[in-house]
């Protein structure tokens, strides 16, 4: 399993114009083959009088499945560009479609590359990318001597408290990546003398959003 990768977590739209041709890219997250076609066939409908409606996908954590389509463009001068775009930049479970309308000149395929790739990457800057972690939720029980102890070491690992609940002793829900989770069980162990109670409660995938952290993919 993927301790992480990065998708789109909210697509964008980006526009350039080339010689009076004009090259709309739209990006979408799409987490399985079907959503990205389902994607694509939209963007015919909604572009259906443009003269291209060119895409490229990438399926799977670690990009098992890849296509893309020239619609109509020379080969390998749009599809394969789009294509590289999403993968130089180490995305998965995305897509990208770009439409052509033809302004009236022919760009030759260099230029159809150029514009194909600036497009797309356009429509990457105005989307929102994520990197997803996966990660443990860590249940902690403590009493009320450890809790300061607790709260500085994950301060210290920019850890953020999910959840908390104060009683006779003090409960706390915090997010832990899974790579850090030996490093930091035994940093609470010790800062503790072992008096804190650690249990997992099973693991997701996490982004920092907007500086909150957001859960995906629940995994049990």
């Amino acid at each position: 399993m993927e301790t992480e990768y990065r998708t789109v977590y909210k697509g964008g739209e980006g526009e350039i114009t080339e010689k009076k041709s004009r090259f709309i890219a739209t990006v979408s997250p799409a987490s399985s083959e079907e959503e990205a076609l389902l994607f694509i066939e939209s963007m015919r409908k909604k572009y259906w009088d443009a003269r291209h409606n060119c895409f490229a996908y990438v399926i799977g954590k670690r990009g098992e499945l890849k296509r893309f389509s020239d619609d109509g463009e020379p080969g390998g001068t749009a599809g394969k560009p789009i294509l590289e775009v999403i993968t130089g930049e180490g995305l998965c479970n995305a897509a990208i479609v770009v439409t052509r309308y033809f302004g009236g000149t022919l760009l030759g395929t260099g230029g159809l590359v150029r514009a194909y790739t600036a497009a797309s990457k356009e429509g990457l800057a105005s989307s929102v990318i994520v990197t997803k972690i996966l990660g443990v939720r860590l249940h902690i029980m403590t009493d009320y001597n450890g809790l300061g102890k607790i709260q500085y070491i994950l301060g210290q690992r920019g850890l953020k408290i999910l959840e908390s609940v104060y009683t006779d002793k003090v409960e706390l829900t915090v997010l832990v990546p899974v790579n850090e989770l030996s490093v930091i069980s035994n940093e609470i162990t010790e800062g503790t003398s072992g008096q804190a109670v650690l249990e997992e409660a099973g693991r997701c995938y996490f982004a920092e959003i907007d500086g909150k952290q957001q859960v995906f993919d629940e995994i049990f």
